[in-house]
């Protein structure tokens, strides 16, 4: 069983090493996602993360309008850049704005700017460029393409078009001039579908992929759709919203809306089953991703340093082999998903 902090050593495709803590910290809450945290708060919430061995961090220039790259940079500024991994995304550039023109529906009291999709060559370094500055660092491990899917762009044609782009116009060349030059160690797409993942399969030549929601306890279609692919070529998955927006830890919404019924009724027969095996459900969530072998490292999202701890104690509950049998015999997880040992 691992816990939080061990370290995961990743062959990357295309480069060398990259260490990795099993679990990560994904930074779209301290980004005021939903709710405004103050800078005690946030930084509270880093140094809890810090303080329990966590040393991948991932963020973005779209997590409050640069506000959760700006807020990480304080947390990285006294500490050796050795000592931790770092990826962040490109796609979108932060056009300053006034006040008053900040969409604040998805990231309350963020920063001053708004966001425009760019997937051109001079918008990737670009981005690049200003996320160094706004995390206050020299480099880099991890580039991904943020957002290049149906959900984002609205629909599939658009996203596959929009993949195009990233090709044609040359935002592609520049990432992997980056990786060449030895700015990045490592290259791929941060996404809330697999389908753009395979598609990236089909074009380019990724080494890791952050795929937000899409294999969880209620959902597994990557099982056989993305990873036998991703396996066989060596292509690391980091799992992001492991509790598929928080109807898996207690919440009320999935993938960041209303609950259907079918999965409101998936879920309560997984409450039983933890009740019945004294096992909590997000510490189930949490240990089922990370025992595929694609998986590298997850990352929830914590909003506090209480969520930190609690997602820690996660990955060290202990969890009896009958459990995962159960939930494959009530068909709640397929009978080939990987599980802890």
């Amino acid at each position: 069983m691992a816990k939080a902090s061990d370290t995961v050593t990743f062959s990357a495709p295309n480069g060398g090493d990259i260490k990795f803590t099993a679990m990560g910290f994904g930074s779209a809450c301290i980004g005021n996602y939903r709710r405004a945290l103050t800078e005690e708060e946030s930084d509270a919430t880093l140094e809890a993360a810090w303080d329990s061995g966590l040393r991948y961090f991932d963020t973005a220039p779209f997590y409050g309008f640069t506000l959760a790259e700006t807020r990480l940079g304080r947390l990285l500024a006294c500490r050796p850049r050795d000592s931790f991994t770092l990826s962040t995304k490109v796609g979108r550039i932060m056009d300053p704005c006034s006040p008053d023109e900040t969409d604040q529906s998805l990231y309350v009291g963020a920063a001053d700017f708004i966001p425009r999709f760019d997937y051109s060559y001079a918008g990737v370094m670009r981005s690049y460029e200003e996320s160094l500055a706004r995390i206050g660092v020299d480099r880099v491990d991890i580039l991904y393409v943020h957002d290049i899917d149906a959900l984002v762009h609205g629909g599939r044609d658009a996203a596959v078009a929009r993949t195009h782009q990233l090709f044609d116009e040359g935002g592609w060349r520049a990432l992997s001039e980056l990786r060449s030059s030895g700015d990045v160690r490592a290259l791929g797409i941060g996404v809330n579908e697999w389908q753009p993942c395979a598609l990236m399969l089909e074009l380019a030549d990724p080494d890791l992929f952050l795929l937000a929601g899409r294999y969880t306890l209620i959902e597994t279609e990557p099982l056989t759709t993305l990873f036998p692919e991703c396996e066989k070529r060596g292509v690391g998955i980091i799992i992001g919203g492991p509790y598929n927006s928080g109807i898996l830890a207690g919440g009320d919404t999935y993938n960041y809306g209303d609950v259907p019924a079918d999965i409101a009724e998936t879920v309560s027969h997984l409450r039983s089953l933890c009740h019945r095996h004294q096992v909590t459900l997000p510490g189930a969530a949490l240990q089922f991703v990370l025992a595929h072998p694609a998986v590298t490292s997850a990352i929830p999202g914590p909003m506090s340093a209480e969520e930190v701890l609690s997602n820690v104690s996660y990955m060290d509950e202990p969890i009896p082999a009958e459990f995962w049998a159960d939930l494959k015999d009530a068909g709640v997880i397929p009978g080939n998903a990987p599980v802890p040992a």
